[in-house]
């Protein structure tokens, strides 16, 4: 018999609480990307190069798929967020939360990296060596102008949008999102790195750049402007080529199925009550 005084925990409650979860991964997974990505950048670059770093960004965005992604979708970047909800795959309420703690995450670990690297023999600026930030012209790596930069950031934040929606589609093999996602963020950093030291992530550059300052925030609008505008089309072109009959999030599809999670279930179960 049900009893008539009792009643479920208030929605709002239960949502906001589940909002902040989601919230806190997204700026956790945005910490190590940039601490792991910009670190081995600053703190390494010298001895692994353009290779090394591009795979520095790539695992640490590979890890944290598999690590926060199915609490919030691990977009870690406000390009993704954008191009997720342009796709029909995100929740407009949760827009600005993720975009705030993503940016929160990158500055955080911004800090975390100069102050480390601040421990070297003779120290670190920020302002003269630039933290790994992004950049055109006398701040790119090889000296490539704005117009190049604008073009690749555009057309490499495209492929790493439309990377995420096609993997994390109703479709697509469950449980290969996060290497798909990590390769080609590897991928794009080998192209992009001695263009811009590659945004591709609005929250990516603006940590490093409020720590150098001067050209790195001058310029900070590009590796805004341009990887939202590349989202965009590539959320465009997803919802042209691509008619999924079921839509899910990213954070459903980089999830284990149900079968998977009951075996595992049952298995610490049987662990935890051996025969």
């Amino acid at each position: 018999m049900r009893d008539g005084n009792m009643r479920a925990p208030p929605r709002t409650a239960a949502a906001g609480g589940n909002a902040m979860q989601k919230y806190l991964a997204e700026a956790v997974g945005t910490f190590v990307l940039v601490l792991g990505g910009v670190g081995a950048a600053v703190l390494a670059g010298d001895r692994i190069g353009f290779l090394g770093v591009s795979f520095a960004f790539g695992l640490s965005l590979l890890a944290m798929v598999y690590t926060v992604g199915p609490i919030s979708g691990c977009h870690v970047n406000p390009a993704v967020t954008v191009g997720l909800l342009m796709a029909g795959k995100f929740d407009k309420r949760h827009l600005a939360g993720y975009v705030v703690a993503q940016c929160v995450g990158a500055i955080l670990a911004a800090a975390v990296v100069l102050i480390i690297a601040k421990g070297a023999p003779g120290g670190y600026s920020a302002a003269a060596e630039g933290l790994g930030s992004n950049g055109y012209g006398s701040a790119s790596p090889e000296g490539y102008g704005g117009g190049a930069a604008f073009i690749a950031e555009v057309v490499l934040t495209f492929l790493l949008v439309l990377t995420v929606l096609g993997a994390t589609d109703s479709r697509a093999p469950v449980g290969f999102a996060g290497v798909a996602i990590g390769l080609v963020l590897t991928l794009i950093h080998l192209v992009g790195i001695p263009i811009t030291n590659t945004s591709v992530n609005p929250a990516r550059s603006l940590g490093p750049a409020l720590f150098a300052g001067g050209v790195a925030l001058e310029q900070l609008w590009m590796f805004v402007i341009a990887p939202l505008l590349g989202a965009a089309f590539a959320s465009a072109v997803y919802r042209l080529v691509n008619r999924p009959a079921v839509q899910i999030t990213a954070a459903r599809a980089e999830q284990a199925t149900e079968e998977e999670r009951r075996a595992r279930i049952t298995g610490a179960r049987d662990v935890e009550h051996p025969v």
